[in-house]
């Protein structure tokens, strides 16, 4: 099970995540990037245990990929804002380069 991060953190995280407009993604590693942090998985554990009332969907892994067990439904929203998206092995991946929001 994830361990919960400090309020503070799960705030910061939720904040930075809140202000990616639609059409845009960030990777966990941005986010915790725009904190000063380091700290990718530690945002991905904010994501998974408190993450549902932000876009979660703008989220992704570097590769590209959505969050995982949510492809689905991501894809619904990606189609929906017109995120860029290019087909892969594996389904689909974010076309980062042209989608990757800068905070």
């Amino acid at each position: 099970m994830a361990r919960r991060p400090p309020e503070d953190f799960v705030e910061a995280v939720l904040d930075i995540v809140a202000a990616i407009p639609p059409g845009a993604v960030m990777t966990y590693g941005d986010v915790a990037a725009t904190m000063g942090s380091r700290a990718a998985r530690a945002v991905g554990n904010v994501m998974a245990l408190s993450g549902s009332d932000v876009p979660w969907w703008r989220v992704i892994r570097s590769s590209g990929l959505p969050p995982i067990g949510h492809e689905d439904r991501a894809l619904a929203h990606y189609r929906a804002e017109g995120t860029p998206l290019r087909e892969s092995a594996d389904g689909y991946r974010v076309d980062l380069r042209r989608a990757r929001h800068l905070a």
